[in-house]
């Protein structure tokens, strides 16, 4: 058959769905929900069917011009970027070549399980975007690329593709949709300045959505996203306890004590192995000088393991900076960690080195990448599924950060000099000192992970002198750690600069250049457990303790390891104000579970809920009146309300709705929507921790339980 006739009768199908209207109307799929992109198959004569993706429902078309009929059934509704668009379903049996008409977002659909069709489509360009269940159907992994007009690209057998409208729309916003709503801008990653030291702007607070998906992870109050308007409530900040019995780890081995003595993981790792049930540590043993590796039961009694010569050493390389990731989507078992590495030897050009493990203890060497200063650090984020080079730059606020992105670990790590773009910097709100502290605030390092609904960030702020003036007193220099949010994981909001963990300055283990780990911290039943790294320094190495000519290098001496506790999800919460009940209102909400959790302390008060349509108006029977509340100190309580069929949401499900919070005597951390009642956030829970099975929470209360018994019931 000609191509002109297969085209023909793929309008003719395009045009019987397009009379579909009042059928679609129902369904749920609205002008606004079309996408701008289009496409054209190579070879229309292997085009098995075309489709429409609604809300309800998903119609096909059976071999172009039969009678429109519904297809399957969503256990849940669509995901909201393919409701309204219009798919091809390519042959089942060979890889299909498509043509794009028009610039703009391509979304396919392959099988969930089907990595081979999941890797085709990486290498054609595409990235992970959501997943979509059907109704006897099985799971689906919705991937997307943005392509140009002109552009060709493959697919593999089977693949479904959408790239079309089933009606004439606005043009659709060309930048990617987040999991929680936020769009970002067409030119990604977005232009920024290191000329400026004012605080940097945040487009998704300027401009928060109109509706906000909650149903990835526990919905933290780290800054007014979620918050439409409050009364009687005011914004308290939140800090970790340093451990008593620190320090955790410190120089002790021959490995260890060689040159300047250091036992720290700086922006190594510390992670939970669920199959080995053990926490793993990845730090510097001697300054500048070994890899090492320990591991412990209880994540502060650490143990060496004897792995190369009598010693914990695991690689043969000078480490300058860091970074160990358990990548929990490598289908390759070999690969299952990976490791960005810089030398400080200059002997590979200060070139950046990837290396891969099955076990995290054998490394094999996996490439070279671009050039960076030391210090620059790995990222992953999950909600994008992209690896995130941090990487030190030089600019007007001094040390400052710069950020690339890629799909792919190792081809990431491939950048030219002029790849990476400005990230971040110190600006004119952080710390100042008097006295000696006379220079700019620099922005020494920038780790990160994500926590839930949300990347977490550690900013090392750099705030006294440069290192020739501690060096010359055999001190450390003068570095602490301030936490910062994103939910676009590029602008980072920090509401508070107060260092949340520093140096003493006094004769201490920690007395400064206090470093994160690169995963922040791990998730201990109730606790955050947030591991950092602090220097002692050695005045015997003072430039007047020295024969002449000799170079002080004090600074660098007697690293150690620590740890400081912060309850789950307590960096901020919103308390009622003495004198009354206060009370909040969130933006309209969007989630597709059954049941609210909260993390509230409210023993001698109490926390209500109440569920409000967009409009604002009560929904019945989810009100203050009928709400039972939560008179306790719970890191996660369910809402119950009289009256409600066991307090099921299931009918405001990806339906937009307001919660409202009253707080009397108490302070509520954040609230989520579980699908099922073990509380489960499904958000991600930083470098794991006790019962935890993967990288996200699909436990719940039971993480709680797993922690309780492993601390002796405590």
């Amino acid at each position: 058959m000609k191509k002109s006739a297969i085209l023909g009768m793929l309008a003719a199908a395009c045009a019987a769905l397009f009379g579909q209207s009042a059928a679609l109307q129902n369904a749920g799929v609205k002008p606004e929900d079309a996408a701008g992109a289009a496409v054209e198959p190579a070879d229309p004569e292997k085009i098995s069917g075309i489709g429409i993706f609604a809300r309800d429902y998903i119609f096909k078309h059976v071999a172009l011009y039969s009678e429109g009929k519904p297809l399957a059934t969503p256990k849940a509704p669509v995901p909201r970027e393919i409701n309204g668009r219009l798919f091809y379903i390519a042959s089942k049996s060979e890889p299909h070549e498509w043509i794009c008409l028009r610039a703009g977002e391509i979304l396919a659909a392959v099988p969930a399980g089907d990595g081979g069709g999941i890797e085709s489509l990486r290498a054609a360009g595409f990235s992970k975007k959501s997943d979509f269940e059907l109704e006897g159907g099985g799971a689906f992994a919705l991937m997307a690329k943005r392509a140009e007009r002109g552009e060709k690209f493959a697919t593999p057998p089977g693949a479904v593709v959408a790239g079309f409208s089933a009606r004439k729309a606005p043009a659709a916003p060309a930048g990617e949709l987040l999991y929680n709503s936020v769009r970002l801008p067409e030119k990604w990653p977005p232009d920024f300045s290191f000329k400026s030291d004012e605080p940097a702007k945040i487009p998704y607070l300027e401009n928060p959505p109109k509706t906000i998906r909650i149903d990835v992870g526990r919905q933290l109050f780290v800054d007014d996203f979620l918050v439409e308007k409050t009364r009687g409530i005011k914004r308290e900040f939140h800090y970790p306890r340093k451990y008593a019995g620190n320090p955790i780890l410190k120089p002790e081995t021959d490995l260890e004590r060689r040159g300047n003595p250091v036992a720290a993981p700086l922006s190594g790792s510390i992670l939970w192995n669920p199959d080995k049930r053990i926490f793993e540590m990845w730090y510097e043993a001697g300054h500048l000088r070994n890899l090492a590796y320990a591991y412990s039961k209880d994540g502060l009694k650490w143990e060496r393991p004897d792995i190369k010569g009598g010693t914990n050493k695991i690689l043969d390389r000078n480490p300058d900076s860091w970074t160990v990731v358990r990548d929990w989507r490598e289908t390759d078992p070999s690969k299952k960690f990976k490791m960005f590495f810089r030398t400080p030897d200059g002997k590979r050009d200060f070139r950046a080195e990837a290396y891969v493990s099955a076990d995290g203890v054998n490394w094999k060497f996996a490439g070279f990448g671009g050039y960076c200063g030391d210090r620059s650090t790995l990222i992953y984020n999950p909600f994008r599924d992209k690896w995130i080079y941090s990487l030190r730059w030089g600019g007007a606020g001094g040390r400052v950060r710069a950020y690339l992105e890629a799909d792919d670990f190792l081809e990431g790590m491939k950048w030219a000099p002029t790849d990476p773009v400005a990230w971040a910097r110190a600006d004119r709100l952080d710390r100042h000192d008097d006295g000696e502290f006379v220079r700019m605030n620099q922005l020494y390092n920038l780790d990160a992970v994500a926590y839930e609904s949300i990347m977490l960030g550690f900013f090392q702020i750099m705030y006294g002198e440069q290192n020739d003036v501690y060096a010359d007193r055999g001190e450390p220099k003068c570095t602490g750690l301030n936490f910062a949010y994103s939910r676009d994981g590029f602008h980072w909001h920090r509401p508070d600069r107060t260092l949340a963990i520093d140096g003493t300055r006094g004769e201490t283990w920690d007395k400064g250049y206090v470093q994160s780990i690169s995963n922040i911290c791990l998730v201990m039943g109730d606790r955050l457990y947030i591991y950092y790294t602090g220097f002692a320094g050695d005045k015997s190495k003072a430039k007047d303790k020295l024969p002449k000519g000799r170079r002080p290098t004090g600074l660098y001496a007697n690293g150690a390891t620590g740890v400081a506790f912060l309850r789950r999800d307590g960096f901020v919460s919103l308390n009622s104000e003495s004198g009354g009940a206060g009370e909040i209102l969130t933006r309209p909400l969007v989630f597709s579970g059954k049941y609210l959790f909260v993390n509230a302390d409210a023993p001698n008060g109490g926390v209500k809920a109440e569920l409000r349509d967009a409009a604002g108006k009560p929904i019945e029977p989810f009100t203050f009146e009928n709400c039972e509340g939560v008179s306790a100190d719970s890191t996660a309580a369910k809402m119950k309300w009289r009256n409600s069929g066991g307090s099921d949401l299931t009918k405001l499900a990806n339906i937009p709705t307001r919660i409202a919070f009253k707080i009397d005597g108490g302070k509520l951390y954040s609230f989520w929507v579980s699908r099922d009642e073990s509380g489960r956030s499904d958000g991600y829970v930083a470098g794991g921790g006790y019962g935890f099975t993967c990288d996200t929470d699909t436990i719940g209360i039971k993480s709680v339980e797993a922690a309780r018994r492993a601390e002796g019931g405590k």
